[in-house]
């Protein structure tokens, strides 16, 4: 940022007309849970039972979580047979995850 606050203002005024939107998104990545099931989703679709596996956590767990992704738009799914297969929907999901790891990749996390 600059020293400059009028210039610090007009670059965030986008940002700051959707702060419900943002908060909204924030929110829904601010889980421990959602946000491992969105990083094992950057890999590609998973089904729910191997976001079970690799969460070790049990059917209803997952599912609630990829309900609440599915209900904020982040998430999508589709049935093939009996399993359903969850991907990533909203590209800016992928971008902040990738900033986060980014964020937490290097040896200075502090």
């Amino acid at each position: 940022m600059t020293g400059d606050s009028q210039h610090d203002i007009a670059a965030l005024a986008p940002l700051i007309g959707q702060a419900e939107q943002a908060a909204g998104l924030l929110k829904a990545l601010g889980h421990d849970g959602r946000l491992t099931i969105l990083c094992h989703l950057m890999t590609g679709p998973k089904s729910v039972t191997e976001l079970e596996k690799l969460l070790s956590a049990r059917q209803a767990i997952v599912s609630q979580q990829l309900a609440r992704l599915r209900h904020e738009g982040l998430v999508s799914a589709r049935r093939e047979g009996q399993a359903i297969f969850y991907s990533l929907h909203d590209p800016r999901v992928e971008r902040l995850v990738a900033v986060l790891a980014q964020i937490y990749a290097g040896p200075s996390q502090a």
